[in-house]
């Protein structure tokens, strides 16, 4: 199921600008010079290894593929020489030996066409020998049926090699996303990160399966094709070699370009599918705002990046083949002239040089394909650089082996002398401590950047403290396994997150072993069946990708649902009633309660009317804990806490036109709110 929202858990400022740096050079718009070719190369070939004796076996076929290929020339240039040395034979006067006449042309003078005549394999005045060219026309036909037989079979074997080869790929990069820690999320953007696991391991694939077959069976038809020429004339396989160097100094050159343009191409792309995704999830903000002109512009400017380093990849690797052609035609043309003298001095034969001039261009061809697939190669191994990086990345550290069990307990909670930083530069929580009992409701209030959504995410263990510990029913959670600690805490965002899929799977993500009758239970206890019956299939209603068939108060109806079918010890509420009307938001209120009765709880507040209730409150500020205690207590001290409930108390009054701009609710320019301890009780 696809994510219905793409939306994490959002940091402080303190993080968002430490991420920033931290991830300077990284990601999508990544411009660091292109790793070496071959180290990236090899470790691409590796993902291959486990298959080799398939490989063997398809090496094997295209060796035989090969041999009967290079064999077809010969054939025909023997087919060739039957038919003109019958022809010349049919016009001499039967019953004189070739040496007669070769010697009859020599006393006339004639010493060329003596020679010529003695290099031929003729009985005068005998003519054609159908027969035998029948023969050699079968072999041919053959050979060839057999050799493409052999060449469907090594292709058939490497395909299959290679769909594996990705196959495992794909699922070792889903593999190492899960085992990434959020750190990694925060510095690599979602549509880089998507490019990776998507184009990047298609580029692969479509590359492997284009250049591997080819680059094998070309690699021994140039073997094979340089035996038969050598066998033929060694002088013409020298010409033919001419070639070999001119082509070494076009890979060398072209190559290394070709290369970087190749890597700064898919990092572009990455970055044009991060513009293409976030301008894709805030369509309805871009319109409201008007923004479109805006949103097209940096889309014009990221797909110009895109041209340009396609443009100067595509033309670096597509002038590869052109300029091999050229010399393989340079090679052609001394072959046919040289060719053409060795058959007038009566050193070849007229097929041989037909059978050569074959050979020299299933000689360059094959070349001149391997300059091609150069193309697809380099752009394989910038793709599998930029994969290997995802693979390479930093895992989450494992929990340790000996890691005791998390005994189960009511949900009491200890913050011991916490400190914690994004960055070493940045000391975000020091000496944070407090004790949290079972079954009590506590709420953390604070300015942007105080270190709320961070604290959350440390009892989470998305990250680890750096000093101190936190305890989870005595038990130190950094000692425990991550997945335990998770498992007793239940979250609810201020986003919801919703799959595709029905609002059954949707409860039933927060425990995959429960009930349809546990699941009817937590609808229920959570509102959400109210409105379940309204909808055409009920608890089977398909929810789209965005889940637009429902509204923001279901869906967030459905997120405490899924909460309460978890059954947590520990809860997590991120101000969940933020988005919703006075209605809905009375409603979800009822239903959270009924989800926090008798759990531990943790309310990020923003709101503060929404948590005078709240056990204790907990005020934070660069990254301590200012002020803590109940509604009343907080604002009797006059502190932090009683500025921030008076800002958004004047803000509520003048919103609603009871109060004017920049005046205090007891009608004066100066703070103060009379009768708060009234409100307060």
């Amino acid at each position: 199921m696809s994510q219905q929202q793409n939306k994490t858990t959002s940091h402080d400022d303190e993080f968002d600008e430490a991420a920033t740096a931290a991830s300077a050079g990284w990601g999508a718009g990544d411009t660091r010079p292109a790793k070496n070719f071959w180290p990236s190369f090899k470790r691409l070939l590796s993902l291959l290894a486990p298959w080799r004796w398939q490989i063997a076996l398809a090496t094997l076929c295209g060796a035989g593929w090969v041999a009967l290929y290079v064999l077809g020339p010969k054939l025909l240039g023997e087919a060739t020489n039957i038919i003109f040395e019958g022809a010349i034979s049919s016009h001499l006067p039967a019953g004189v030996s070739k040496e007669q006449l070769a010697a009859s042309l020599e006393a006339e003078g004639q010493h060329e066409f003596a020679q010529m005549l003695q290099a031929m394999h003729i009985v005068p005045g005998e003519g054609v020998d159908f027969t035998r060219l029948g023969t050699v026309l079968l072999w041919v036909v053959f050979i060839y049926l057999i050799a493409n037989t052999l060449d469907y079979l090594s292709g058939y074997i490497l395909n299959r090699v290679v769909v594996r080869a990705m196959y495992r790929l794909r699922d070792r990069v889903e593999e190492k996303i899960h085992s990434l820690p959020l750190s990694y999320f925060d510095k690599v953007k979602r549509g880089e990160l998507l490019s990776r696991v998507t184009n990047d391991v298609d580029n692969i694939t479509n590359s492997l399966q284009q250049s591997l077959i080819y680059a094998l069976t070309s690699l021994l038809t140039v073997l094979g094709v340089l035996v038969m020429m050598f066998s033929i004339s060694w002088q013409l396989a020298l010409v033919a070699l001419v070639v070999l160097p001119i082509t070494g100094v076009i890979f060398a050159v072209i190559g290394p370009r070709s290369q970087r343009n190749f890597r700064t191409q898919w990092q572009k792309t990455g970055r044009l599918n991060s513009r293409v995704e976030e301008s894709f999830s805030g369509h309805a903000l871009v319109k409201v705002y008007g923004r479109g002109d805006q949103v097209r512009a940096a889309f014009n400017e990221e797909n110009d990046a895109v041209y340009e380093a396609s443009y100067k990849a595509q033309f670096l690797s597509g002038s590869m083949m052109p300029l091999m052609q050229f010399a393989g035609n340079l090679s052609y043309v001394g072959i046919a002239v040289l060719g053409g003298l060795q058959v007038a001095s009566g050193q070849l034969r007229l097929g041989d040089v037909q059978a050569f001039i074959q050979y020299s261009q299933q000689f360059t061809q094959p070349l001149a394909q391997l300059g091609g697939m150069a193309a697809t190669v380099q752009s394989a191994t910038a793709s599998a650089e930029r994969v290997f990086e995802t693979l390479d990345a930093e895992d989450e550290p494992a929990d340790a082996v000996d890691a005791p069990e998390l005994v189960p307990g009511p949900g009491e909670i200890e913050f011991r002398d916490v400190q914690f930083s994004y960055v070493p530069e940045k000391e975000l929580i020091r000496d944070l401590s407090f004790a949290v009992h079972p079954g009590q409701t506590v709420a953390i209030v604070g300015h942007t950047g105080a270190g709320k959504t961070t604290l959350v995410n440390l009892l989470m263990r998305f990250y680890d403290v750096d000093g101190g510990e936190i305890l989870l029913d005595g038990q130190n959670t950094g000692e425990l396994r991550r997945r335990e600690v998770r498992a007793r805490t239940g979250m609810v965002l201020q986003d919801p997150w919703l799959f595709q899929g029905t609002i059954r799977e949707n409860i039933r993500y927060g425990r995959q072993s429960a009930t349809d009758e546990e699941v009817l239970a937590a609808a229920k206890a959570t509102f959400v069946d109210r409105f379940v019956h309204s909808l055409p299939d009920g608890y089977d209603t398909v929810l789209d990708e965005d889940a637009s068939n429902v509204s923001a108060g279901e869906k967030q109806l459905i997120t405490i649902a899924r909460a309460f079918v978890a059954n947590p010890a520990v809860l997590i509420l991120d101000e969940a009633t933020s988005s919703v009307d006075t209605r809905t938001e009375l409603l979800l209120q009822q239903a959270m309660a009924a989800l926090q009765e008798g759990r531990t709880s943790f309310v990020i507040a923003h709101r503060l009317s929404t948590i005078r209730d709240a056990d204790l409150i907990l005020v934070m500020a660069q990254g301590r804990i200012v002020e803590q205690g109940t509604h009343a207590e907080l604002l009797e001290l006059d502190g932090a806490y009683r500025e921030l409930y008076e800002s958004q108390f004047e803000r509520a009054m003048v919103d609603e036109g009871e109060l004017d701009a920049g005046s205090s609710v007891d009608g004066s320019h100066t703070p103060g709110i009379p009768g708060v301890e009234n409100d307060s009780q």
